[in-house]
């Protein structure tokens, strides 16, 4: 039973910013609508540490969350999942891309050892992070996965690899959410799509607020000079990044450098990561992710991009000789911690050094702070020592984010009804709401109203939308029986399910019903008998309801009626899954009835009349009714198998007991009558016989059928 969509009552969205409201870090999102829940993101706070880092997961009854999806693999948007999964009371399931799934395992691993030195307390462990992995599912990018009525598709973000955002379709509800996106094509990476479909909802990032990007080349070009600059005063330069996305970035901006400028070849380049190598074998997994030039690069070139020729990896900085100068990409990006951190306590008093900031920094952390060139940086290991610093300082932003000229336009393509901005600081965010409002003011009070909102951390809001309601029936109850009557319709509405009375779903659901009936028409020239014994082979049962002499018509299954009218069968039944199957059998042998040899051999079988078999053949007309299968005869079918499977390469031996294969040097010798094969070539030889087990299978049920009857 299909139907009509109608416009259903306004129906309430509820969302809720566990973390990342009006703030950069542990972003995490809750969506209600009716009856599911959908949670987007599980990150930390850089800033803090322990439970601290949280999202405000006590506010919120997790054990409601139907299912929870990753946008990528950065740790203020996934980190905190292992804690979820196995320190609360979560019971859905979890989705997210295979890159951000291969490269998330290693990277948490990486965070917890690094967080747990020094800690009193740890989020989770090791074996947590293992058992949440396990029942992590991927999602491909641009397939549609549904649960339990909740539809998502994942497109490509741009940002990082493997970066999705999630287009959701609940009843009828659209929703858009970007993740972290970039609308500017990297040196690897693609621009973020524009879903085809436009949401109702739009939940994007505002971590860039109203700014403005400078230019990629621009970018590049400063960073480079920096670089060389420092280099060339015998400085050592110092890039925090994350682990992975920017820092891959970067690493294909310095290599293209020193390819460029053989004066730099005495310098090295490290990637100061204990995820290093990691790191760059998934880059150069997922090559075909990436954008046309990487692409082109590995296919034409025969190279993949991320094998490096002048970029050294360390895990760590025990073995780090760092005489003269050199280049150090190093994580975390947030100097917080970890070789970052330590290189950057060690370079700080030398004026010769630079470091350059190249991700956003989040506020409270020592990266941010380092924006404002203090006199003094606190040490990692003792807070209250303070360590002169003298090392110039960049900010030269290679993170992915939109700015406002970007986010607006893209705004604008998908073209929703209603906004809520996430993922920026509270005065960004701010300036970027005033300058939508101020954009789509023209429309206030109109049907193109665009509404933007802005909520802090546990704020509710609450959405009004139209829904849609369709109503789907299935089975016996939308048939059409004689004498019967059909006794209600299961609706679905609101993800609730309500049994009514045909005549009133019009009441409760405002929607019209319909019963489709197929038919189908074909000439058959075989004889009703025939017709019937080739049904009950399949079937069974057949029952027969007119058997006149101008008009034959039978039910199969109890749901497909054939009627035959001079040689013509008319097969209706209610169209269903199960009734279209069976209907095609029907006609697949309705189609194949005249030219069976088993109808050949009925129609060709004499009558007996008191002779030795009258009894066998009154009773059991079809006994003998199965082809010729002597020795003969089942070699000549084998034969014909084997020429069809190896054509000129297969012949037959003169005396007809057996047959050659040649393929190139290899010979085989076939023996019809042990069916064996002689072949040096143990390849050849398990095809062959491989060919004569189903050529025999085939063969044999016909004599063992024959012999019965003989």
């Amino acid at each position: 039973m299909s139907s009509d969509s109608k416009i259903n009552d306004l129906d309430t969205l509820k969302f809720i910013a566990l973390g990342g409201g009006n703030e950069v870090g542990r972003s995490c999102h809750i969506l209600q609508y009716k009856g599911k829940t959908i949670m987007l993101d599980a990150g930390i706070h850089p800033a803090f540490s322990g439970l601290s880092a949280l999202p405000f997961y006590d506010e919120f009854d997790l054990s409601t969350v139907d299912i929870l999806l990753i946008s990528h693999f950065h740790l203020d948007h996934a980190a905190s999942l292992p804690y979820v999964m196995q320190h609360t009371n979560f019971k859905g399931r979890v989705f997210m891309t295979h890159p951000t799934k291969a490269i998330y395992r290693w990277l948490l691993t990486d965070f917890v050892k690094v967080t747990s030195i020094g800690a009193s307390t740890t989020l989770y462990t090791d074996e947590d992070l293992l058992q949440s992995f396990d029942l992590i599912e991927t999602v491909d990018y641009h397939s549609t996965i549904e649960v339990d009525g909740i539809r998502f598709t994942a497109y490509h973000a741009g940002h990082v690899l493997g970066a999705a955002m999630y287009f959701i379709e609940i009843g009828g509800l659209k929703i858009l959410f970007t993740g972290d996106y970039s609308r500017e094509e990297s040196r690897h990476l693609n621009s973020a799509e524009v879903p085809p479909l436009k949401p109702d909802l739009l939940i994007t990032e505002s971590t860039f607020g109203t700014a403005t990007h400078e230019p990629r080349i621009e970018k590049e070009n400063r960073l480079t000079s920096v670089v060389h600059s420092t280099l060339v005063k015998g400085g050592r330069v110092l890039l925090p990044v994350f682990a992975l996305g920017t820092a891959q970035e970067l690493l294909l901006i310095l290599e293209d450098y020193w390819n460029n400028h053989n004066d730099l070849e005495h310098v090295n380049i490290y990637f100061a990561s204990s995820l290093a190598k990691k790191c760059l074998a998934v880059f150069q997994t997922y090559v075909n992710m990436m954008n046309d030039t990487i692409r082109k690069q590995f296919r034409d070139q025969n190279s993949n991009p991320f094998q490096f020729k002048h970029i050294k990896n360390i895990k760590n900085l025990d073995k780090f000789e760092d005489f003269g100068p050199c280049v150090v990409v190093a994580s975390p990006g947030m100097l917080q911690n970890g070789v970052s951190r330590e290189l950057l306590e060690r370079w700080a008093p030398d004026s010769k050094n630079s470091v350059v900031l190249t991700g956003y920094s989040v506020e409270g952390t020592l990266a941010k702070n380092l924006i404002t060139e203090p006199d003094t940086i606190p040490s990692s290991s003792n807070p209250d020592n303070q360590i002169p610093r003298r090392l110039n300082i960049q900010e030269i932003s290679f993170a992915a984010h939109v700015d406002y000229e970007q986010n607006s336009k893209f705004i604008e393509e998908v073209d929703p009804k209603s906004i809520i901005l996430v993922h920026g600081e509270s005065n960004p965010m701010g300036r970027l709401k005033s300058a939508l409002l101020s954009k789509y003011a023209k429309y206030k009070n109109t049907d193109k109203e665009v509404k933007v909102y802005n909520p802090r951390n546990c704020d509710e809001v609450f959405l009004k939308f139209k829904g849609l309601q369709l109503l789907k029936a299935l089975g016996s109850i939308v048939e059409e029986k004689e004498k019967e009557v059909i006794s209600g319709v299961l609706i679905s509405k609101d993800f609730d399910l309500n049994l009514v009375k045909v005549d009133d779903v019009r009441e409760f659901s405002t929607l019209t019903s319909t019963i489709l009936k197929e038919r189908q028409t074909l000439k058959v020239d075989a004889g009703r008998d025939l017709i019937q014994w080739h049904l009950q082979q399949m079937f069974g049962y057949v029952e027969v309801l007119i058997d006149d002499e101008d008009e034959y018509e039978i039910r199969i299954m109890n749901e497909i009626t054939i009627n035959s009218i001079e040689s013509i069968c008319t097969i209706e039944w209610t169209s269903g899954i199960i009734n279209d199957s069976i209907a095609d059998s029907v006609v697949a042998i309705l189609m194949s009835v005249d030219s069976s040899p088993a109808s050949i051999k009925i129609s060709s079988q004499p009558c007996s009349h008191g002779h030795g078999n009258e009894h066998e053949h009154h009773h059991n007309p079809v006994s003998n009714t199965l082809a010729d299968s002597k020795v003969t005869t089942r070699i000549k079918r084998i034969s014909k198998i084997l020429k069809a499977q190896f054509g000129e390469a297969f012949s037959n031996n003169e005396d007809g007991k057996g047959a050659i294969v040649k393929i190139g040097k290899n010979v085989a010798a076939i023996n019809y009558f042990d069916l064996t094969v002689d072949c040096p070539s143990q390849v050849l030889k398990n095809r062959i016989e491989a060919v004569l087990n189903r050529a025999t299978d085939l063969v044999a049920p016909l004599a063992q059928s024959n012999t019965k009857h003989s």
